[in-house]
């Protein structure tokens, strides 16, 4: 088939690659690399096995992010039987990162392994040589065993109660107050839905749903940012988030998320901070439209907040429409992200093209 080439971005609609196929790169992240945009996200496969990692992570490139070439799978699943990435185990919302220092590429996921459900709740990591791969694992595992976050202290720590029951009627006020976070401390924290946000002078931070769900822990990584640090935070506990997406306005930092619905879609919540490890404060549902609109978000799930290149506060908000009966039609939603009285929003539009942006 030959190639489309398009002009304009159009939310939810087939969007094929140069291959005449649509984009099979779900959950994904980004980077602007040498004059290049990176899409990175999850291969699927049809029918019932479509949400296994039965492939890899699948790599796309483009100059104009609204053509994008197949540039092949970046990370492959294993074959053998005694390795966390064999095929058939989860890998989700995989981003890259590009590390000066080491000058390596550097990919973090969400990893769950094979025949497990969603138990194991790591966070894997490959790196390679080249921004299309091929990658190479490293290893998957939970963060922090044994270290305090920031913003928890070891008096509010000794007072945790672990619950012992899900019927406990007691249930949000202990996970506030850090019981699976207590009953994790020692073997590490859960990391299940995952981003990583590189800030401007490049410190990097990986943000993650933990605590089942129930809590977002944000670490600063490491130099190389092959691991995370020590210092972390726990933020919004208790509060139901996933499907993280950061991005960096006037020296404050705005986090997308949403609730917990499985793959049904539901309202997004924004939230600010004046840094990434302080203090985030919720802003509510970003989303302006009709009722059924807001209490979907446009019938999609974030994933990746795009800054444009070469345009100033200009920001594109990314987001997965999942059809998990047929996993490789899942369906982009693309929007703008507007501002009015300086906070977020988004509204749909049907069709766009980066000249919506100003500059």
């Amino acid at each position: 088939m030959a190639q489309t080439n398009y002009t304009k971005f159009e939310p939810g609609q087939l969007w094929l690659d140069n291959n005449g196929v649509h984009i099979n790169a779900h959950g994904g992240g980004f980077l602007f690399h040498d004059g290049t945009y990176y899409w990175f996200g999850e291969h699927k496969i049809s029918g019932k096995l479509g949400n296994k990692a039965m492939v890899g992570v699948h790599a796309y490139s483009s100059k104009d992010l609204y053509n994008w070439k197949d540039e092949g799978i970046a990370l492959s699943m294993s074959n053998d039987p005694k390795s966390k990435l064999i095929k058939g185990c989860i890998l989700e919302r995989p981003k890259v990162i590009y590390n000066k220092k080491i000058k390596k590429f550097v990919m973090w996921f969400h990893h769950e392994l094979k025949d497990q459900g969603y138990s194991a709740a790591l966070t894997g990591v490959a790196v390679s040589d080249n921004v299309t791969g091929p990658y190479i694992y490293q290893d998957s595992f939970r963060l922090h065993g044994g270290i305090l976050p920031l913003n928890f202290t070891k008096q509010q720590f000794d007072k945790a109660e672990i619950i012992e029951n899900d019927s406990d009627p007691n249930k949000k006020q202990k996970v506030i107050d850090g019981a699976y976070f207590k009953r994790d401390f020692e073997t590490g924290q859960m990391s299940r839905d995952m981003t990583l946000f590189v800030d401007e002078d490049g410190t990097a931070y990986h943000i993650t749903a933990s605590e089942e769900n129930q809590t977002l822990l944000i670490s600063k990584l490491s130099d190389d940012y092959l691991s995370v640090t020590d210092d972390y935070i726990r933020a919004f506990p208790g509060g139901r988030n996933e499907a993280p997406a950061v991005f960096k306005k006037d020296d404050k930092y705005y986090m997308f998320t949403s609730g917990l619905t499985g793959w049904k879609p539901n309202p997004a919540k924004l939230s600010v901070s004046d840094s990434m490890l302080g203090n985030w404060k919720s802003l509510g549902n970003p989303c302006i439209g009709t009722d059924e609109e807001k209490a979907v978000t446009f019938w999609s799930q974030s994933t990746y907040v795009l800054p444009v290149e070469g345009r100033n506060n200009s920001f594109i908000f990314i987001a997965d429409r999942w059809r998990p009966e047929n996993a490789i039609d899942g369906r982009y939603i693309w929007l703008p992200i507007q501002f009015e009285n300086n906070i977020p929003v988004l509204k749909w539009v049907s069709s766009w093209g980066l000249s919506v942006f100003k500059n």
